[in-house]
């Protein structure tokens, strides 16, 4: 009891000298871990109807197992995406907050996004992949979000997560300003699996994990090597989708 009670004064001093903020905007807030309603509400969050595929949101209702245009005409290498909301507003400051401010203390609260919006993907999963960054981008960065992202969803679910059995294999340039085909040469044979990871994913399902999900061109990739590699199934889950507005039917 004097343990609990001197946790508490604790946790009460250091929210007197470093109050909480709203992790979209910076708002004081009277809880850690808590968007502020504009945050809130700015989030657009993936819901059915949508795609069996891959996850894309539908304007109406069109029936239990329909597939969206492209999931037909251009069906991916992975069996089913998932992505708890749309990569626009305050899910966009989350994840750049994330990526490059090193906030790593986001992960805990975006991963139970992702877990809500693809429980079934989870569920029916051995084990969580996060998509690596390259040593070097590493280096530089110190961290890998899809890390902390894939290692929030450990904790969250209780799937273990595989940190080591896929890496880059050739350093790849920024995709940010690429099209959809210069990211898929860009990322063409860029993983492979380790060779301390191959026992481990074979005949497996496996979840792989990203923060966003945008012309598909890294998590198709990373699927490749791990099918190759001889995994049952790959699934992906995101965090958010980048996707045209107009393209979602959500108004």
């Amino acid at each position: 009891m004097l343990i609990e009670r001197a946790r508490g004064g604790f946790r009460r001093a250091t929210d007197f000298l470093f109050p909480p903020g709203c992790p979209g905007c910076g708002r004081r807030m009277a809880m850690h871990g808590a968007l502020c309603p504009s945050c809130w509400t700015a989030l657009v969050f993936i819901e059915r109807p949508y795609c069996e595929v891959l996850g894309v949101p539908f304007t109406h209702d069109p029936g239990p197992g329909f597939l969206s245009a492209q999931a037909i005409a251009d069906p991916p290498v992975f069996g089913r995406l998932r992505s708890a909301c749309l990569f626009e507003g305050a899910a966009r400051r989350l994840v750049h907050d994330l990526k490059y401010r090193d906030r790593t203390e986001l992960a805990p609260m975006m991963a139970g996004w992702m877990a809500r919006a693809g429980w079934e993907v989870v569920e029916e999963c051995d084990m969580l992949v996060p998509v690596p960054l390259h040593r070097w981008r590493l280096f530089s960065r110190r961290f890998n979000q899809a890390g902390d992202l894939a290692r929030a969803l450990e904790d969250e679910t209780g799937k273990p997560m595989l940190a080591n059995a896929l890496r880059r294999r050739r350093r790849t340039v920024q995709q940010v300003c690429l099209d959809r085909a210069a990211r898929e040469a860009n990322m063409k044979g860029a993983f492979e699996v380790t060779s301390g990871g191959k026992a481990e994913i074979f005949g497996r399902n496996l979840l792989l994990v990203d923060d966003v999900y945008t012309t598909g061109a890294t998590v198709s990739a990373a699927t490749r090597a791990l099918k190759r590699a001889g995994a049952a199934r790959v699934d992906v889950l995101t965090f958010a989708m980048a996707i045209a507005r107009h393209d979602t039917g959500i108004v």
